[in-house]
């Protein structure tokens, strides 16, 4: 059970949230606990589904986005958004287990991927101030300046989920997914 309350229906939500949620709803044909626990604010909530949506017309397949989502949450441990992302990643992404594994640990069997992973993995670790060679890394794998900006933000827009579902205890409805043992 989380730790504010989650609005049960769309209706339940603030008044603000519901025209969000219902567009999430005809999307996807449901509304994940996550969205409906971030409508207690529709600031929040309207930050969190406009950065979702630009990003999703970033020039990063969404593959490789799976794939950072799975290291942060890893990194942050975050059981709801390991669950939820390797199920997308699995559905859709169409990862399989080893490439699942690999980026929970912060890489990627793909060496182009394995860049914008271990990039990404770097930005949590050193909390942004990579070093030079962390970016000359990824633009050495063919990630142009367009490309390593969205790796950054998707850190940015995976930390905030993170620290939601962490901080708040966010209902898994996705099948569970534990983190890997220390």
């Amino acid at each position: 059970m989380s730790r504010i309350p989650t609005p049960a229906t769309i209706n339940d939500a603030p008044e603000a949230s519901r025209p969000v949620l219902e567009a999430i709803q005809k999307q996807i044909g449901s509304v994940p606990n996550i969205f409906r626990l971030v409508s207690n604010s529709p600031a929040a909530l309207s930050g969190l589904t406009a950065l979702q949506g630009a990003l999703g017309k970033g020039k990063l397949p969404p593959a490789t986005r799976d794939r950072i989502a799975l290291t942060m949450a890893e990194a942050n441990g975050c059981d709801y958004c390991l669950s939820a992302h390797t199920y997308t990643g699995t559905k859709f992404a169409k990862l399989d287990e080893t490439e699942i594994e690999a980026n929970r640990r912060g890489t990627s069997n793909d060496p182009k991927a394995a860049a914008a992973v271990e990039f990404a993995r770097a930005l949590v670790d050193d909390r942004g101030s990579v070093a030079s060679v962390e970016i000359e890394k990824v633009r050495a794998a063919g990630y142009s300046d367009a490309e390593i900006v969205e790796i950054i933000a998707h850190v940015a827009l995976n930390t905030f989920t993170n620290y939601i579902n962490e901080a708040l205890g966010t209902e898994i409805d996705f099948p569970r997914i534990d983190r890997l043992a220390a």
